[in-house]
């Protein structure tokens, strides 16, 4: 694998960062790979646009930041709308379907929807839609093995949430695996 650049993005609350993290760390501490990790958010701390920036590789990566996403993950409309214009064409787009709306992928990119508020919501928190989305990324991208991202997600989330936290990903995981 190549350097692979990834963007998760959208608005302050939603657990964008720690969506990055999660991915950072299954790659870095439980996936053998090479991981950088680089944030951006608004004065607000909730409710303003976020984004986290996440590169992986097999070798030493010597330049930290997202320049053309190749994966972008987005939870938000904003996000999609300010995000979108820096992804490569043939670019894998992830949305929140219940909250982005997408008018036209760019030819070429490979679009994939999942309704990560209603499945948090079913579970009972909607707070956790964060880890529905880091479910369904490590099923359609492939990039770190399931196994490396449970055990990123055991150990990134508030001690006393990691069962509900591991029942969201598998939850996403599944359902990234059925379509």
């Amino acid at each position: 694998m190549s350097a692979t650049e990834i963007k998760f993005g959208g608005f302050g609350g939603q657990g964008v960062i720690l969506a990055g993290i999660i991915i950072g760390r299954a790659a870095s501490i439980y996936g053998n790979k090479f991981a950088t990790l680089t944030q951006s958010f608004g004065p607000e701390a909730r409710g303003s646009a976020c984004s986290a920036q996440v590169i992986l590789s097999e070798s030493k990566i010597l330049y930290p930041y997202v320049t053309k996403p190749e994966i972008l993950l987005v939870m938000s409309q904003e996000a999609c709308n300010k995000f979108l214009p820096e992804t490569t064409d043939n670019a894998i787009l992830i949305i929140e379907e219940d909250l982005v709306k997408l008018k036209e992928p760019k030819p070429g990119m490979k679009l994939y929807g999942i309704p990560a508020t209603r499945l948090a919501e079913e579970l009972g928190r909607k707070m956790i839609l964060n880890i529905v989305m880091v479910g369904f990324f490590t099923a359609v991208t492939k990039l770190v093995n399931y196994e490396a991202v449970k055990e990123a997600v055991k150990e990134s989330v508030p001690p006393g949430t990691e069962n509900m936290n591991l029942k969201a990903y598998d939850r996403g995981y599944q359902y990234g695996l059925s379509i």
